[in-house]
């Protein structure tokens, strides 16, 4: 057949991945001498140095840079593509290990019924739940984790999505708070002292915008990291919290019988947009049918939840107590 050599795809990817002559031939099971040989042909075929030295080592060139995303997506696909047609997938006898990255909220509120669901369909099959302290898509990208779950972020044009649930942010104070002694309204709630959650610092948000909408301005005291902080923050002070709704549905006493913090919760007195939780997973993963599996087991998790229907509807106000939990998205 005529045309470009298709073996020098996978010897490009293991190139710009390992950055090194040496490093591909390990992954490949070549000599030195034959990769280097290989990356000769390599530079003819695109036109480009790819790899040059730069000290004792090699950096990749812009163009190889530019390359390297596409080699890799190119390269697993055609993999995929030629090996055997997938059969049917007896779960019984399924035995693999996933990586889902998420974070604590969503792992508190779905990671048992989650489990209890797998163990039940596929014995064999373990979980493993990885931290998300940001939106860093390269996750996926480098086969690091097999899904992401989380509020979307900036992706990959290659990254496919799929939508879980909406979720809503809601206020939340303690049981004997000033503010529920009447009607939550916009200047009641912007006139209080609140605490926010943010990973980074922040402390402008979705209701501060809201507020300005209607000419009034809150104060945000506290900054804290996560939404147990914040739940924690409020159930012990005079300040208003803001968690999401999901959160606060998770917060029930544990088996154990461990107390739960005692706040109650209320619908937010401005309009906010709602927030949509996603799983994310990188093409490689598409056709494969445990991933599959994997991804419906996930969606029907989430949606089977009680009082959910995909959507999240209006929240009565000051109507949960003991809520416990983390950030969701």
């Amino acid at each position: 057949m005529s045309g470009p050599d298709l073996n020098l795809l996978a010897a490009l990817d293991a190139l710009l991945a390992q950055g090194s002559v040496a490093g591909a031939a390990r992954v490949l099971g070549l000599s030195d001498s034959a990769m280097s040989r290989t990356l000769l042909r390599l530079r003819r075929a695109t036109g480009d140095p790819l790899l040059v030295r730069a000290g004792r080592g090699l950096v990749s060139t812009p163009h190889a840079l530019a390359l390297r995303e596409r080699v890799r997506a190119l390269a697993a696909e055609a993999r995929a593509v030629l090996q055997p047609a997938a059969r049917d997938l007896d779960l019984t006898a399924l035995e693999r290990v996933f990586t889902i990255r998420a974070n604590e909220g969503f792992v508190e509120s779905f990671a048992a019924r989650f489990a209890r669901a797998v163990m039940a369909a596929a014995p064999g099959v373990r979980i493993a739940f990885a931290p998300k302290p940001d939106k860093d898509v390269r996750f996926l990208r480098e086969g690091l984790v097999d899904l992401e779950v989380g509020v979307l972020g900036e992706t990959g044009p290659e990254v496919m999505i799929q939508a879980l649930f909406e979720d809503r942010f809601v206020g939340v104070v303690r049981p004997d708070h000033p503010l529920l002694a009447g009607a939550v309204t916009a200047a009641r709630y912007a006139a209080c002292d609140h605490v926010v959650a943010s990973r980074r610092g922040r402390m402008r948000g979705p209701v501060d915008d809201a507020l300005a909408g209607l000419g009034l301005e809150r104060r945000v005291s506290l900054v804290v990291p996560s939404f147990p902080a914040a739940l924690a923050v409020a159930a012990a002070s005079d300040l208003v919290g803001l968690v999401t709704r999901s959160f606060v549905r998770a917060g029930h006493p544990d088996p154990a019988g461990a107390a739960a913090v005692p706040v109650r919760a209320f619908a937010l007195p401005v309009a906010t947009s709602p927030i949509t939780v996603s799983q994310m997973w990188h093409p490689r993963a598409d056709a494969d049918p445990a991933h599959r599996w994997l991804r419906g087991m996930v969606l029907s998790v989430c949606r089977a939840e009680p009082g959910r229907r995909g959507t999240a509807a209006g929240m009565p106000a000051a109507v949960i107590d003991g809520a416990r939990g983390s950030r969701t998205g």
